[in-house]
């Protein structure tokens, strides 16, 4: 059985090890692979969108454990997830939102269950104490409902599709920035088609206008706006993105995370 591990606990500390100490312990034959510790510290909706980028490349039956956590110890829920064919283990906070609503359909359980959790949980470090015997739980074939009772209210952040305006135009937003500063928004094939890229649609952020769609970062058969202006590519999580070649779009816009992005699938 597959565990993936995502947290923003950094690879410093022994954090991380311990998680995995305690998976092992209960489940020896677990796989363990890492999909991040580099999460910014308490950054859930990072955390959230890359988990919902990478959790479709793992095969059904797959438990996610995903820790980023900053009211640790507090009231804040322990709940697990069982969508796509796969299961989610972490902190009700919301950074489950976007896999939870790419997916579709999906049942999320409060992990309240002692029997399951560590003797003596830390308030400190739920990673290892809740979250992580939890995983091993799931990995070990034990159901979601033995963890805990079936909830309909688990915490969301803000919708991820965009709003599309009666005129067509699609209000949407930066979620995520990556490491070369290329912007990711929650524009995708389902919002805009190739006909209406194709028919001149026009991005705009930060004032600035965007009509070139290259199919590849060193594509130049079609740069509406010159080789070195910023433009816009379908990226590899199925989102729009806007990039810079061989640049950072985000420094060349002075754009965030949460800005807004206006495309109008007609110029």
């Amino acid at each position: 059985m597959i565990v993936t591990l995502l947290t923003d606990f950094g690879t410093a500390d022994y954090f991380v090890a311990a998680m995995k100490a305690v998976i092992l312990s209960a489940n020896p034959h677990a796989t363990i692979i890492d999909i991040t510790h580099e999460i910014p510290a308490h950054d859930i909706e990072t955390g959230a969108f890359t988990l919902l980028a990478s959790c479709e490349t793992f095969p059904l039956g797959t438990v996610h454990l995903a820790v980023v956590d900053p009211g640790v110890g507090s009231k804040r829920r322990a709940i697990v997830a069982e969508c796509g064919g796969q299961f989610f283990v972490a902190p009700d906070n919301g950074l489950l939102s976007y896999v939870c609503e790419s997916f579709g359909h999906a049942r999320f359980f409060h992990a309240t269950n002692k029997t399951y959790f560590r003797e003596a949980a830390s308030t400190t470090f739920h990673g290892r104490d809740v979250f992580a015997p939890l995983a091993a739980a799931l990995s070990n074939g034990v159901a979601p409902r033995e963890l805990g009772e079936e909830i309909g209210d688990p915490v969301r952040l803000g919708p991820l599709a965009p709003r599309v305006e009666i005129t067509g135009t699609i209000e949407a937003r930066v979620i995520h920035i990556d490491h070369f500063g290329n912007l990711v928004t929650n524009v995708t094939r389902r919002d805009l088609s190739d006909k209406q890229i194709a028919r001149g649609a026009t991005i705009k952020i930060n004032d600035y206008s965007i009509r070139s769609f290259r199919r590849f970062f060193a594509d130049t058969s079609c740069d509406a706006d010159g080789p070195n202006a910023p433009f816009a590519i379908w990226g590899s999580a199925g989102f729009l993105e806007i990039a810079a070649f061989q640049s950072s779009a985000a420094k060349l816009l002075n754009s965030r995370r949460g800005d807004a992005v206006l495309v109008s699938p007609e110029s």
